[in-house]
Protein backbone atom coordinates (compact mmCIF):
# COMPACT_ATOMS: atom_id res chain seq x y z
CA UNK A 1 0.00 0.00 0.00
CA UNK A 2 1.23 3.69 -0.83
CA UNK A 3 1.58 4.73 2.83
CA UNK A 4 1.62 8.68 1.19
CA UNK A 5 -2.27 8.38 0.74
CA UNK A 6 -3.34 7.58 3.79
CA UNK A 7 -3.92 10.79 5.34
CA UNK A 8 -5.51 11.75 2.29
CA UNK A 9 -7.96 9.25 1.72
CA UNK A 10 -8.65 9.96 5.49
CA UNK A 11 -9.32 13.77 4.31
CA UNK A 12 -11.30 12.21 1.53
CA UNK A 13 -13.20 10.36 3.77
CA UNK A 14 -14.09 13.53 6.37
CA UNK A 15 -15.62 15.45 3.29
CA UNK A 16 -17.83 12.96 2.16
CA UNK A 17 -20.61 14.56 3.86
CA UNK A 18 -19.66 18.42 3.66
CA UNK A 19 -22.37 20.59 1.95
CA UNK A 20 -19.45 22.32 -0.36
CA UNK A 21 -16.06 21.84 -1.69
CA UNK A 22 -12.49 21.98 0.17
CA UNK A 23 -9.51 22.26 -1.88
CA UNK A 24 -6.13 21.37 0.34
CA UNK A 25 -2.32 22.06 0.22
CA UNK A 26 -0.36 20.97 2.70
CA UNK A 27 3.61 20.56 3.05
CA UNK A 28 5.05 19.13 5.98
CA UNK A 29 8.75 20.22 4.83
CA UNK A 30 10.40 16.57 4.26
CA UNK A 31 9.03 15.92 1.10
CA UNK A 32 5.17 15.19 1.99
CA UNK A 33 2.60 17.01 0.23
CA UNK A 34 -1.19 16.54 0.70
CA UNK A 35 -2.73 18.06 -2.36
CA UNK A 36 -6.54 17.58 -2.88
CA UNK A 37 -7.80 19.93 -5.86
CA UNK A 38 -5.04 22.49 -5.42
CA UNK A 39 -4.81 23.74 -8.75
CA UNK A 40 -8.36 24.22 -8.94
CA UNK A 41 -9.23 28.33 -8.98
CA UNK A 42 -10.98 29.85 -5.80
CA UNK A 43 -11.95 32.86 -5.12
CA UNK A 44 -9.49 34.64 -2.81
CA UNK A 45 -11.86 36.76 -0.53
CA UNK A 46 -8.91 38.61 2.04
CA UNK A 47 -6.40 36.05 1.34
CA UNK A 48 -5.54 38.70 -1.37
CA UNK A 49 -4.13 40.99 1.06
CA UNK A 50 -1.12 37.88 2.01
CA UNK A 51 -0.15 38.37 -1.95
CA UNK A 52 -0.28 42.33 -1.28
CA UNK A 53 1.81 42.43 1.13
CA UNK A 54 4.36 40.56 -0.31
CA UNK A 55 4.00 42.90 -3.52
CA UNK A 56 5.00 45.48 -0.81
CA UNK A 57 7.58 44.01 0.52
CA UNK A 58 9.17 43.39 -2.76
CA UNK A 59 8.95 46.79 -4.49
CA UNK A 60 10.32 48.02 -0.69
CA UNK A 61 13.11 45.75 -2.11
CA UNK A 62 13.57 46.88 -5.06
CA UNK A 63 13.08 50.86 -4.11
CA UNK A 64 9.82 51.43 -5.47
CA UNK A 65 8.08 51.65 -2.21
CA UNK A 66 8.77 52.92 1.23
CA UNK A 67 7.48 51.37 4.59
CA UNK A 68 7.77 54.61 6.25
CA UNK A 69 5.91 56.51 3.20
CA UNK A 70 2.57 58.38 4.76
CA UNK A 71 -0.95 57.69 3.28
CA UNK A 72 -4.28 59.71 4.25
CA UNK A 73 -7.53 58.01 4.60
CA UNK A 74 -9.35 59.52 1.84
CA UNK A 75 -13.50 58.99 1.23
CA UNK A 76 -12.84 56.68 -1.70
CA UNK A 77 -10.86 54.58 0.35
CA UNK A 78 -14.19 53.57 2.91
CA UNK A 79 -15.91 50.06 2.55
CA UNK A 80 -17.82 48.98 4.80
CA UNK A 81 -16.31 45.52 6.85
CA UNK A 82 -13.55 44.18 8.66
CA UNK A 83 -10.75 46.93 10.67
CA UNK A 84 -11.15 49.83 12.54
CA UNK A 85 -9.87 52.51 10.35
CA UNK A 86 -13.45 52.92 9.27
CA UNK A 87 -14.32 54.23 13.10
CA UNK A 88 -11.29 57.17 12.24
CA UNK A 89 -12.24 60.05 10.38
CA UNK A 90 -10.94 60.63 6.95
CA UNK A 91 -7.93 62.94 6.49
CA UNK A 92 -6.33 60.54 9.30
CA UNK A 93 -2.30 59.71 8.01
CA UNK A 94 -1.18 56.50 8.35
CA UNK A 95 2.85 54.96 7.67
CA UNK A 96 2.77 52.43 5.07
CA UNK A 97 3.88 49.82 7.22
CA UNK A 98 0.97 50.63 9.88
CA UNK A 99 -1.65 50.10 7.18
CA UNK A 100 0.44 46.74 5.60
CA UNK A 101 -0.11 45.47 9.75
CA UNK A 102 -3.57 46.52 9.87
CA UNK A 103 -4.70 45.18 6.50
CA UNK A 104 -3.25 41.53 7.51
CA UNK A 105 -3.63 41.68 11.78
CA UNK A 106 -7.47 42.81 11.57
CA UNK A 107 -7.83 42.54 7.90
CA UNK A 108 -8.79 46.28 7.66
CA UNK A 109 -10.59 46.67 4.49
CA UNK A 110 -9.42 50.19 3.96
CA UNK A 111 -6.24 49.80 4.66
CA UNK A 112 -6.25 47.26 2.30
CA UNK A 113 -7.65 50.10 -0.24
CA UNK A 114 -5.35 52.22 0.68
CA UNK A 115 -2.69 50.12 -0.40
CA UNK A 116 -3.62 49.24 -3.52
CA UNK A 117 -4.08 52.58 -4.31
CA UNK A 118 -0.54 53.35 -2.99
CA UNK A 119 0.97 50.23 -5.02
CA UNK A 120 -1.12 50.22 -7.99
CA UNK A 121 -3.62 47.04 -9.06
CA UNK A 122 -1.45 46.45 -12.09
CA UNK A 123 2.08 46.98 -9.99
CA UNK A 124 0.30 44.23 -7.94
CA UNK A 125 -0.70 41.90 -10.62
CA UNK A 126 2.98 42.63 -12.21
CA UNK A 127 4.54 41.51 -8.92
CA UNK A 128 2.26 38.58 -8.06
CA UNK A 129 3.01 37.12 -11.18
CA UNK A 130 7.58 37.95 -10.48
CA UNK A 131 6.77 36.16 -7.63
CA UNK A 132 6.19 33.11 -9.38
CA UNK A 133 2.61 32.77 -8.74
CA UNK A 134 1.02 31.90 -11.89
CA UNK A 135 -2.43 31.42 -10.92
CA UNK A 136 -3.66 34.47 -8.83
CA UNK A 137 -4.83 38.14 -10.03
CA UNK A 138 -6.28 40.72 -8.00
CA UNK A 139 -9.07 41.89 -10.00
CA UNK A 140 -10.54 44.90 -8.12
CA UNK A 141 -10.39 47.20 -5.35
CA UNK A 142 -12.13 46.54 -2.12
CA UNK A 143 -16.04 47.94 -3.00
CA UNK A 144 -18.38 45.10 -2.25
CA UNK A 145 -21.28 47.84 -3.75
CA UNK A 146 -19.43 47.87 -7.33
CA UNK A 147 -17.43 44.82 -7.49
CA UNK A 148 -18.58 41.29 -6.50
CA UNK A 149 -15.30 39.93 -7.84
CA UNK A 150 -11.80 40.93 -5.43
CA UNK A 151 -9.42 38.01 -6.27
CA UNK A 152 -8.84 34.43 -7.62
CA UNK A 153 -5.73 32.33 -6.25
CA UNK A 154 -5.42 28.46 -5.95
CA UNK A 155 -4.16 26.18 -2.60
CA UNK A 156 -1.11 25.39 -4.33
CA UNK A 157 -0.01 28.87 -5.32
CA UNK A 158 -1.52 30.26 -1.40
CA UNK A 159 0.31 26.73 -0.08
CA UNK A 160 3.50 28.31 -2.05
CA UNK A 161 3.33 31.71 -0.77
CA UNK A 162 3.30 30.43 3.07
CA UNK A 163 6.07 27.90 2.16
CA UNK A 164 8.53 30.34 0.41
CA UNK A 165 8.10 32.55 3.65
CA UNK A 166 8.98 30.10 6.45
CA UNK A 167 12.15 29.46 3.79
CA UNK A 168 13.09 32.77 4.18
CA UNK A 169 12.56 32.30 -0.14
CA UNK A 170 9.54 34.76 -0.87
CA UNK A 171 11.36 38.32 -1.65
CA UNK A 172 14.58 38.03 1.09
CA UNK A 173 15.41 36.55 4.43
CA UNK A 174 14.76 39.92 6.38
CA UNK A 175 11.38 40.96 4.74
CA UNK A 176 10.54 37.15 5.01
CA UNK A 177 11.43 37.40 8.77
CA UNK A 178 9.43 40.81 8.85
CA UNK A 179 6.39 39.69 7.22
CA UNK A 180 5.83 36.47 9.09
CA UNK A 181 6.05 37.87 12.60
CA UNK A 182 3.01 40.24 10.98
CA UNK A 183 1.03 37.12 10.25
CA UNK A 184 1.61 35.83 13.57
CA UNK A 185 -0.18 38.91 15.02
CA UNK A 186 -3.30 37.79 12.63
CA UNK A 187 -6.52 37.81 14.50
CA UNK A 188 -8.60 35.78 12.47
CA UNK A 189 -7.59 32.09 12.26
CA UNK A 190 -10.40 29.80 13.56
CA UNK A 191 -10.58 27.54 10.86
CA UNK A 192 -7.05 26.45 10.94
CA UNK A 193 -6.57 26.78 15.35
CA UNK A 194 -10.66 26.33 16.08
CA UNK A 195 -9.91 22.29 17.14
CA UNK A 196 -6.25 22.13 18.26
CA UNK A 197 -6.18 21.77 21.94
CA UNK A 198 -6.19 24.78 23.87
CA UNK A 199 -3.05 23.81 25.77
CA UNK A 200 -1.03 23.92 22.69
CA UNK A 201 -1.87 27.91 22.24
CA UNK A 202 -1.29 29.55 25.67
CA UNK A 203 2.11 30.21 26.77
CA UNK A 204 1.28 30.65 30.31
CA UNK A 205 0.52 26.88 30.29
CA UNK A 206 2.75 24.72 28.88
CA UNK A 207 6.29 24.69 28.75
CA UNK A 208 6.76 21.41 26.41
CA UNK A 209 4.62 22.17 23.40
CA UNK A 210 3.62 25.57 22.17
CA UNK A 211 2.17 25.78 18.84
CA UNK A 212 1.55 29.51 17.08
CA UNK A 213 0.26 30.01 13.38
CA UNK A 214 1.07 33.09 11.01
CA UNK A 215 -1.19 32.90 9.06
CA UNK A 216 -3.93 34.78 6.55
CA UNK A 217 -7.76 33.75 6.24
CA UNK A 218 -10.10 35.35 4.17
CA UNK A 219 -14.30 35.16 3.94
CA UNK A 220 -17.02 36.21 1.36
CA UNK A 221 -20.39 34.94 0.29
CA UNK A 222 -18.88 32.49 -1.79
CA UNK A 223 -16.22 31.61 0.05
CA UNK A 224 -14.18 30.75 3.21
CA UNK A 225 -10.50 30.40 3.07
CA UNK A 226 -7.61 29.90 5.58
CA UNK A 227 -3.87 28.89 5.23
CA UNK A 228 -0.60 29.75 6.45
CA UNK A 229 2.30 28.40 8.83
CA UNK A 230 1.67 26.28 11.70
CA UNK A 231 5.14 26.38 14.40
CA UNK A 232 5.41 23.31 16.42
CA UNK A 233 8.33 22.05 18.60
CA UNK A 234 8.90 19.65 16.19
CA UNK A 235 9.31 22.30 13.28
CA UNK A 236 7.12 23.82 10.93
CA UNK A 237 3.97 22.61 8.12
CA UNK A 238 2.15 24.29 6.32
CA UNK A 239 -1.56 24.30 5.52
CA UNK A 240 -4.24 25.83 2.96
CA UNK A 241 -7.99 25.48 2.98
CA UNK A 242 -9.99 27.03 0.18
CA UNK A 243 -13.92 26.90 0.29
CA UNK A 244 -16.54 27.23 -2.28
CA UNK A 245 -20.35 25.95 -3.43
CA UNK A 246 -21.81 25.68 -0.04
CA UNK A 247 -25.26 26.53 0.45
CA UNK A 248 -25.28 28.42 3.75
CA UNK A 249 -23.78 32.06 2.83
CA UNK A 250 -24.45 33.61 6.49
CA UNK A 251 -21.06 34.06 8.97
CA UNK A 252 -21.15 32.56 12.26
CA UNK A 253 -18.68 30.22 13.92
CA UNK A 254 -20.40 27.18 13.54
CA UNK A 255 -20.34 27.77 9.62
CA UNK A 256 -19.58 24.22 7.95
CA UNK A 257 -16.59 25.46 6.18
CA UNK A 258 -15.29 25.78 9.50
CA UNK A 259 -16.11 23.24 11.17
CA UNK A 260 -14.95 20.72 8.82
CA UNK A 261 -11.62 22.86 8.02
CA UNK A 262 -11.22 22.59 11.63
CA UNK A 263 -11.23 18.83 11.77
CA UNK A 264 -8.93 18.61 8.75
CA UNK A 265 -6.32 20.85 10.59
CA UNK A 266 -6.47 18.93 13.24
CA UNK A 267 -5.93 15.53 11.50
CA UNK A 268 -3.08 17.05 10.24
CA UNK A 269 -1.54 18.54 13.12
CA UNK A 270 -2.49 14.96 15.14
CA UNK A 271 -0.12 13.02 12.12
CA UNK A 272 2.52 15.95 12.84
CA UNK A 273 3.12 15.46 16.14
CA UNK A 274 2.63 11.90 16.14
CA UNK A 275 5.48 11.53 13.45
CA UNK A 276 7.39 14.44 15.06
CA UNK A 277 7.65 16.45 12.40
CA UNK A 278 6.34 14.74 9.33
CA UNK A 279 2.65 13.85 7.66
CA UNK A 280 4.26 10.32 6.72
CA UNK A 281 7.07 8.30 8.11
Amino acid sequence: MDKRLTLEKRIEAELQSYDGIMCIYADDFHGNVISIGADERFETASTIKAYILACLFDETEKGNADLDDMLTYKKEHFVDGSGVICSLETGAVLRVRDAAALMIIVSDNIATNMLIEYLGIQNINQSIQDLGFGETMLHNSLHFDRYRKLGTTTARDYGSLFTRLAKGRLVSEKSDREMVEIFKRQHYNSMITKDFPPVYMDSDNTDDILIQVASKSGSMDACRNDGGIIYTPYGPYVLVMLNKEFSDAMYYPGHPATVFGARVSRMLLDQFLALEGRFVI
